[in-house]
C-alpha cells in the first residue's frame, strides 16, 4: 500500500465518525434551538403569546444551555465522553416529543429549559469529541473534520424546514404540536450513528484537567468576550427572523424555503469553506471575520422586503453563523493542553449561552415597543459590530505544553477503526 493510499485509509474513517458525530448538532441545535423560530408564529397566533413571551421561552432555553455547558466536563468525566453526548441526545428527543403534547405556558418553559441543557451537553462534548478525531498535528484537517461536526447544525435547519412547514400546511397554526413530534420522532432516528461515532473516539485523559484548565485561560479572554456579544447578537436574528418575514407577508412555505436555504448554506459553507479558512487564520482574526459576514446577512431583511432579500439573507447569514462555534472550538484546541479542550469549549460555551440568554430577551421587548420586530432585529447589527472590534483583540499563544497529550493508556491512538 503506498503512502497516500494508507493516508486515505485512515482518514476515511476520520470522515465518517465526524460526519456521523454530527448527528448531535442536528437534533440539539437544528431541532430543539433553532426550530422553534419556525414554530413561533403558529405558537403565538394560538397560544396569545407576546414577543416578550416567545423570547422569554428562548431565554429559559439559554439558561438551560448555561447549566448544561457549565456542567459538561463535569458530566463527561463523571459518565464518559461517548455516554454524555448520547443521553443528552436521548433527552433532546423526548422534550421535543413532550413539546408536541402540551400547550401550557408553564411546561413548555420547563422543556425549553430542559431542552437548552441536553442541547449544550451534547454539543459541547460533541465538539470536544470532534477535536479529538484527529490525532495527528495536521490543524487543517482537524479544524474541517470539526467543521464536518458543526455542519449537522445545517443539515437539520434543512430537515426542520421541511417538515415543520408541511405540518403546518397539513393542520394549520395548529400544527405547531405535530412539528414538534415529527422532530422528535427523527431526533430518535439520530442517536443509532451518533452511539457509534461515540464509540470511536477514545477516551481522553483527565488527570488536571479543572485546575490547569482553568489557569490556561485567561489569554482567551478576549474570546470570551466576543462569545457573549455574539451569541446575543446572532440568536435575536434567529429567534425572531421567521416572525419578521411573517409580519412582513411572507406565506409558510415562503418561510419554510427561507429556512431550508438558511441551513442548506450553513451546512455547505461549514463543511467546505470555513473548516479550512479558519485552519488557516490566527488570533482573533476568524471570529472577528465571522462576525462581519453574519451581520451582513442580517442586513437584507431589515433593508429590503421580499423574497429576494430573504434568500439572500438566508444565505449569507446561514454561510456563516455556525462558523462561530467552529473558530472557537479550533483555538480552543490550539490554545489549551489537550485534557482541557472539554473544560475550556464547555465555558467557552457558557459565554455563548450567558448572550443568547439576554438577547432574545431584549430583542423580544423591544420588538413590542414601536418600531416593531425589525427593532427588536437592529439589535444584532449592533452588537455583532461590537463583537467584531472585540476579537481583534485576541491574539494566539501556543506554548509547548500545550501540544497533545498521548490518550490514555490502553486507548487507541487514532480513532478506533
Amino acid at each position: 500500500m503506498t503512502a497516500s493510499s494508507s493516508l486515505a485509509a485512515k482518514q476515511r474513517p476520520e470522515f465518517l465518525v465526524a460526519l456521523a458525530l454530527a448527528a448531535g448538532p442536528v437534533v440539539a441545535l437544528g431541532f430543539t434551538r433553532f426550530a422553534y423560530a419556525l414554530l413561533l408564529p403558529a405558537m403565538r397566533e394560538k397560544l396569545h403569546w407576546s414577543y416578550a413571551a416567545a423570547g422569554g421561552m428562548n431565554t429559559a432555553n439559554a439558561l438551560g444551555y448555561i447549566i448544561g455547558a457549565a456542567t459538561a466536563a463535569w458530566w463527561s468525566r463523571r459518565f464518559g465522553s461517548g455516554k454524555a453526548f448520547v443521553w443528552g441526545i436521548v433527552i433532546s428527543a423526548l422534550t421535543l416529543l413532550a413539546s408536541g403534547a402540551t400547550d401550557n405556558f408553564a411546561g413548555l418553559t420547563v422543556l425549553r429549559f430542559i431542552g437548552g441543557l441536553s442541547t449544550a451537553v451534547t454539543f459541547v462534548v460533541g465538539s470536544a469529541l470532534a477535536s479529538r478525531v484527529h490525532s495527528g498535528g495536521q490543524q487543517a484537517r482537524s479544524a474541517s473534520l470539526v467543521g464536518m461536526y458543526m455542519a449537522g447544525v445545517g443539515i437539520g435547519v434543512v430537515l426542520s424546514g421541511v417538515v415543520v412547514p408541511a405540518a403546518l400546511t397539513a393542520w394549520g397554526a395548529s400544527g405547531w404540536q405535530a412539528g414538534w413530534l415529527l422532530m422528535g420522532l427523527l431526533a430518535l432516528l439520530a442517536i443509532g450513528p451518533a452511539a457509534w461515532a461515540a464509540r470511536q473516539v477514545p477516551e481522553q485523559a483527565t488527570s488536571g484537567a479543572a485546575h490547569g484548565g482553568r489557569a490556561g485561560l485567561k489569554p482567551l479572554t478576549p474570546l470570551f468576550v466576543w462569545y457573549v456579544l455574539f451569541g446575543a447578537g446572532y440568536v435575536s436574528y434567529m429567534t425572531f427572523v421567521i416572525a419578521l418575514l411573517h409580519s412582513q407577508g411572507m406565506k409558510v412555505w415562503g418561510t419554510g424555503t427561507f429556512f431550508i436555504v438558511l441551513g442548506v448554506a450553513s451546512a455547505a459553507a461549514t463543511l467546505l469553506v470555513w473548516g479550512r479558512v479558519i485552519g488557516r487564520l490566527r488570533g482573533g482574526t476568524a471570529p472577528a471575520l465571522v462576525s462581519a459576514v453574519v451581520l451582513i446577512g442580517v442586513l437584507p431583511v431589515l433593508l429590503w422586503h421580499g423574497m429576494g432579500a430573504a434568500i439572500a439573507s438566508a444565505i449569507i447569514f446561514g454561510g456563516s453563523f455556525m462558523a462561530g462555534p467552529t473558530a472557537v472550538t479550533v483555538l480552543a484546541r490550539r490554545m489549551l493542553p489537550a485534557h482541557a479542550w472539554t473544560l475550556g469549549i464547555a465555558l467557552l460555551t457558557v459565554a455563548f449561552s450567558v448572550g443568547q440568554a439576554v438577547g432574545p430577551l431584549i430583542s423580544g421587548l423591544l420588538s413590542d415597543s414601536s418600531g416593531g420586530i425589525a427593532k427588536g432585529l437592529w439589535l444584532s447589527v449592533v452588537l455583532l459590530a461590537v463583537s467584531a472590534a472585540v476579537a481583534l483583540v485576541q491574539r494566539e499563544r501556543t506554548a509547548e505544553h500545550h501540544h497533545q497529550e498521548a490518550p490514555a493508556a490502553g486507548a487507541p491512538s487514532a480513532v478506533q477503526r
